[in-house]
């Protein structure tokens, strides 16, 4: 206030529209000092086992209310307090941390939060995602809003072959999808060492989409036929993030199945039937997410298997071409002549190829199995073996390795 002696009080313009403006007391910008007991010269020392009357703060004067306007900040204890001196409210401790380690502040929801369901049915080898909602989308556009989808990743491999999408929401800062994306071909082994990777991106027609921000979640956060709820806050991506994994590209999924036919018993056959041999049998049934060969954005995907080392070069096995699809379905099998001693020895080679007409096919993915193989190769072949007669049935990440051995044709 402006006062001058021999002069009538007269309060500023600035002065008189803080008056009429400032909605009450101001709240103190908080200090690392603000979360510690700050005890007076005069007052006595914490009792180690305070009784529930000495659990209760109580300054005085001013500092009363200062703490109550500033969601209940330590003061020092005044002379003649109730409790006799310097000891603490334990609501008040309590209240402290709840308001200092929520998650509903600025940082954390400046991107916006998003809401997803996540279940794997292990008998079927699917992993269902669905995406409800997002709320509070960061603005993209020059309107204020966005045209927010989202779009799912399996980390590491991630490439084109495991992308899904949503659909696309106009003008919101906070869409509705309910939409339900679902991979197929996941393991028990993927559950346990992949990522799920969540993107919500802003649609933008005239130059390159927009990356919002994205939340990641562990499969193996997520039980067998049991349907977990996420709600996160949306994060940038880590900043040491270069996609290295790219090294090892995953190019879709193959279901096979391997069945090893032992050799029948003198008195199984009946007078006039064929004897039938013993042998492999390798069943193709189908591939899921494969990788775009084509511009159309599809491929014309088929299969060859390969039984290794094959000096006749008699092995070969080739399924038909199955024309713009990333999902097809084979159910064609093949059979191997050999006894089980010398199957132990050998190595099956399935390549994934993409059928192009006056040029050379496209490579897609191959997986090898063999008794030096790893993971569910190995396990898949080792159950085979193991197991004469049975016929068992497993899916296999198909990678960019080119087996060396292999041809183009």
């Amino acid at each position: 206030m402006t006062v001058r002696k021999g002069k009538k009080l007269s309060i500023s313009i600035q002065e008189h529209m803080a008056i009429d403006v400032c909605p009450g007391p101001i709240r103190p910008i908080r200090t690392i000092s603000a979360y510690f007991p700050r005890l007076s010269p005069t007052s006595e020392p914490i009792s180690p086992n305070p009784t529930s009357s000495s659990l209760v703060l109580s300054p005085g004067g001013a500092d009363c209310r200062m703490g109550s306007a500033s969601g209940r900040l330590l003061s020092p204890l005044l002379p003649g307090a109730m409790g006799g001196g310097g000891s603490l409210s334990l609501r008040s401790s309590v209240d402290m941390s709840v308001e200092i380690n929520s998650s509903d502040s600025d940082d954390c929801t400046a991107l916006g939060t998003l809401e997803f369901d996540l279940r794997y049915e292990q008998a079927s080898c699917q992993l269902h995602c669905s995406i409800l909602r997002a709320k509070g989308l960061k603005p993209m556009d020059f309107n204020g809003l966005a045209d927010p989808y989202v779009k799912l990743h399996l980390l590491p491999g991630a490439c084109r072959a495991n992308k899904l999408k949503t659909k696309i929401v106009r003008n919101t800062l906070n869409p509705v999808w309910n939409e339900t994306l679902t991979y197929i071909g996941i393991t028990e082994e993927d559950m346990h060492r992949k990522t799920l990777r969540l993107s919500v991106c802003d649609e933008d027609k005239l130059t390159h989409n927009e990356f919002i921000g994205e939340s990641r979640v562990p499969l193996k956060r997520v039980k067998p036929d049991q349907t977990k709820h996420f709600h996160t806050c949306l994060e940038h991506p880590p900043p040491w993030e270069n996609e290295q994994l790219n090294s090892l590209e995953e190019r879709g999924r193959l279901l096979l199945s391997l069945q090893f036919l032992p050799p029948p018993d003198e008195g199984d056959a009946a007078v006039g039937e064929v004897r039938r041999a013993e042998g492999l049998c390798v069943g193709v049934l189908r591939c899921a997410h494969l990788a775009a060969m084509d511009v159309n954005g599809f491929s014309d995907p088929y299969v060859k298997t390969y039984l290794k080392p094959d000096t006749q070069k008699k092995s070969k096995h080739k399924t038909a071409v199955i024309k713009k699809t990333l999902n097809p379905e084979f159910n064609e099998e093949f059979f191997y002549d050999i006894s089980l001693s010398d199957l132990s020895n050998k190595t099956l080679e399935v390549t994934v190829w993409d059928y192009d007409l006056g040029r050379s096919n496209d490579f897609i993915g191959g997986v090898c199995l063999s008794c030096h193989s790893q993971g569910d190769s190995l396990r898949h072949w080792m159950e085979c073996l193991k197991n004469p007669g049975q016929r068992v049935e497993r899916w296999h990440v198909l990678t960019n390795e080119l087996p060396r051995s292999v041809s183009h044709d």
